[in-house]
């Protein structure tokens, strides 16, 4: 059973169709799926689809794009929120210095914010990183420093040294379609040395659709052509990638029941 550890279920392009997505990912053995929230507004509607679909779980949080519109977000509403039996995870949150949708400082508040929540519960830390290794890193750092907390850096696409810097804090690392794109070479290299206990894969549907779907909307059940991609990168069967990428989620996402 594979695991598709970040999609957006309730985006365009896979909402209108969501049931049939969602069959067409488990005829492929894609088991699971972590719905991933990127703004407040968006909180119910994924996490009504955790409570009607067994298989899939649901992330809370905010993404650094929309930073200046959560200015106001307490604490005490992202706590409560992520209290639901349905979420297993905080997140995506981090910095996205690419786009600059929102103020850097608004960015680095929120994400602060939501290490701390991370910290209290217990659940992992989704982090988005973009052109901010420097930032994301030094924030980290500075926060492990007052408490471990659980996280995972989604969809990398990272330098091998940021790569290898969270490793040595105890992070993950989750891989999309990104690295079976012809131009990712650095990052394929990245992937072979990432030990095996600490890989993830994922989607991100309905973006980044990896090989053979360039092209068209993303969707969970291409998880398994990134898997099998990775597989091959790392000179390993299918079957042990999967079983190793699986457990990882069980250990990391403990509040999810599988």
């Amino acid at each position: 059973m594979l695991i598709d550890s970040h999609c957006h279920l309730n985006y365009k392009g896979l909402i209108e169709r969501q049931g049939d997505v969602l069959d067409a990912a488990r005829a492929r053995g894609i088991g699971g799926f972590l719905n991933i929230s990127t703004r407040q507004s968006e909180w119910d509607d994924v996490v009504g689809t955790a409570e009607r679909e067994s298989d899939v779980w649901a992330s809370i949080g905010i993404h650094p794009h929309e930073a200046d519109q959560h200015k106001d977000l307490g604490y005490a509403e992202l706590l409560a929120a992520s209290e639901h039996e349905r979420v297993i995870a905080i997140g995506e949150t981090g910095l996205d210095y690419y786009y600059d949708h929102s103020d850097r400082d608004a960015q680095r508040d929120l994400f602060r914010m939501h290490i701390a929540v991370s910290r209290e519960t217990g659940l992992p830390l989704i982090i988005h990183t973009r052109d901010a290794e420097d930032d994301t890193l030094a924030i980290l750092r500075e926060e492990m420093g007052k408490g471990g907390f659980p996280a995972l850096i989604h969809c990398f696409t990272a330098s091998d040294a940021f790569g290898k810097a969270v490793l040595e804090l105890g992070l993950t690392i989750s891989i999309s379609g990104i690295v079976t794109f012809k131009n990712a070479k650095d990052l394929q290299d990245t992937v072979r040395e990432i030990p095996a206990d600490r890989l993830l894969v994922e989607t991100d549907a309905p973006f980044l659709a990896p090989v053979p779907h360039r092209g068209k909307t993303c969707e969970p059940a291409f998880v398994a052509d990134t898997a099998q991609f990775v597989a091959d990168l790392r000179g390993e069967e299918l079957s042990a990638l999967t079983d190793s990428t699986t457990a990882n989620f069980r250990r990391l996402f403990t509040k999810a029941a599988l």
